[in-house]
């Protein structure tokens, strides 16, 4: 029987941290350790405890914890690489809601902490943050998990983890892939390959991709390409050595349509004379005059003010219900697409 069944009418009593504790055949003190990200949890019992509190669909009372604990003035900010420059303007756009407030960030990199073995969210938890904004894909979905238990947490400009009572504030990606590919297809393209990124965002922009090529009577082919310049570059590597290379390629993000670029230029293929290039976030990098690229505008300002307004108001009320926000994208023409390079496009 679960949490939320009655018995004999009456609904079933909210599960404790006892009902925790005993699920997972661990003390109620190491259930709290868990619960305040403590490091000094092995992760065989930390999965236990996480495993409990999903078959028993335990939430914490985050509010009343809340107003027992004294604030920082600080909410944590966990970034996935800073040298990508995709977080500028949402972090710019972040941080003017938080400073607006009196409350000041506290940047984390998973990329830089990975390497030197340092876990970010936890080593966020530990300076007690009030709240936890999470930018872009990460590979830290457990520890943010955890972490949903501790603090209000907001997701912004990605989807994962999906977690209960989290918000999210993201881009339409797949309106923005299908606008990058109609734009294509109305310059008389017909074979447009996609690099594919990871996770949910990129199989939304994938899916609007396909939506687009499917609507013009064309044939998707999508490739892994990654985020980053070395992934594109090698992905873009094998299409273009193909017997019928694509007369243009749509790729996940602008970095690794960076990569692109750099594997048309060593390929001698030129853009846009033979092929054309289409990034996604509409970066700084895209609007270099030496590069050029046309880009969709995600409205990373914008999502990043809207999740600073977010945490804001769970700070107040943790325990409100998980909301959704979407932000509206537009595509910036630039000069690395143009016409296909034969009348057919064939």
């Amino acid at each position: 029987m679960s949490p939320s069944s009655t018995h004999r009418g009456l609904p079933a009593a909210k599960p404790t941290i006892r009902d925790v504790a005993d699920r997972a055949g661990v003390s109620k003190s190491l259930v709290s350790l868990v619960l305040q990200g403590s490091g000094n949890v092995s992760e065989a019992r930390r999965r236990a405890v996480l495993a409990a509190m999903d078959e028993l669909e335990y939430r914490p009372n985050k509010l009343a914890r809340g107003l027992s604990m004294p604030r920082t003035g600080t909410v944590g900010v966990l970034l996935n690489d800073l040298r990508n420059p995709w977080f500028i303007e949402l972090l710019e756009g972040l941080s003017a809601s938080l400073h607006a407030a009196g409350v000041s960030p506290v940047l984390a990199d998973s990329y830089t902490d990975h390497r030197i073995g340092r876990p970010s969210v936890e080593a966020l938890l530990e300076q007690r943050i009030d709240g936890l904004v999470v930018v872009g894909t990460t590979t830290e979905s457990a520890a943010i998990r955890t972490a949903s238990a501790v603090v209000p947490v907001v997701l912004a400009g990605t989807l994962d983890p999906e977690l209960p009572g989290v918000d999210v504030v993201v881009n339409d990606d797949a309106a923005g892939a299908r606008k990058a590919t109609e734009h294509l297809i109305a310059l008389g393209h017909r074979r447009i390959a996609h690099l594919q990124g990871p996770d949910e965002i990129g199989r939304l922009r994938r899916a609007g991709y396909e939506q687009a090529m499917r609507a013009a009577g064309l044939e998707p082919h999508t490739v892994a390409g990654g985020m980053s310049e070395e992934s594109g570059y090698s992905a873009a590597r094998t299409l273009l050595a193909a017997s019928a290379p694509p007369t243009a390629i749509f790729a996940f993000n602008d970095i690794a349509c960076i990569g692109v670029l750099s594997a048309a230029a060593d390929a001698g293929v030129t853009v846009p004379g033979d092929i054309s290039l289409v990034g996604y976030d509409n970066t700084y990098l895209a609007r270099i005059r030496h590069i050029s690229l046309t880009s969709v505008d995600n409205g990373n300002l914008a999502v990043g003010v809207q999740a600073g307004r977010y945490i804001l108001e769970r700070l107040g009320n943790p325990d409100l219900p998980g909301r959704k926000h979407l932000v509206s994208s537009e595509l910036q023409v630039r000069g690395s697409s143009g016409g296909a390079p034969d009348a057919g496009g064939a």
